[in-house]
């Protein structure tokens, strides 16, 4: 897990307290740091929590948290606020950070807070593999399985996507069958189900 802390003495605290507990980080001076090393198939990039002050010089940590969003991050954002910021706090749960801790804040709501996130974090990945292997097997079908798939994707019955491609019914059966075991479904409705979920759009 990343901390982003422009404060090095609560920043070198909070490192050895997570790792007391078994959370491994990675520490960072500052959002301009961290943005540098950043992108996409990076270790910085790898799954996990990000702990981010939302009030640090330059770059502020709501700017960090914008440029963030800009590029796609994935992963739970939990922001450190002082005295004072807890509006600002709010606001940037509401623009997609998953929570805040106001300082002084007792170790163990901290960890808690954070072993959370981590649980977070480790749906989002399953999430994300699951997608890229749905969107990886779609884009593997044939043509003609692709045109299957939208009529079935219309609620049409084997007998009306025959008629409407020109084909035989046992033709449409045995490339309905070829799509089910690619994408992995048991039925028409999981197929739309998941269509809807990683491929808005496609088809």
């Amino acid at each position: 897990m990343h901390i982003v802390d422009d404060d090095a003495d609560f920043r070198d605290g909070l490192a050895w307290l997570l790792d007391s507990r078994g959370l491994r980080t990675r520490c960072w001076s500052g959002g301009e740091q961290f943005l540098a090393d950043l992108r996409p198939g990076s270790d910085t990039w790898a799954c996990g929590v990000m702990l981010l002050d939302i009030r640090m010089e330059p770059l502020s940590g709501l700017a960090t948290f914008e440029q963030l969003k800009a590029q796609g991050w994935p992963w739970p954002i939990l922001f450190l606020t002082g005295h004072g910021d807890l509006s600002m706090a709010v606001a940037a749960v509401k623009n997609g950070a998953w929570d805040f801790l106001e300082k002084p804040f007792q170790d163990n709501q901290l960890v808690d807070k954070v072993e959370a996130a981590c649980r977070e974090a480790l749906v989002l990945q399953t999430e994300s593999q699951q997608r890229l292997r749905f969107q990886q097997a779609l884009a593997a079908l044939s043509q003609r399985e692709r045109e299957v798939l939208n009529e079935l994707l219309q609620g049409h019955y084997n007998k009306n996507i025959a008629d409407h491609l020109g084909i035989t019914p046992r033709t449409v059966e045995f490339h309905r069958a070829n799509i089910f075991e690619k994408l992995q479904v048991q039925s028409a409705v999981e197929l739309a189900h998941l269509m809807g979920r990683y491929a808005p759009g496609s088809a």
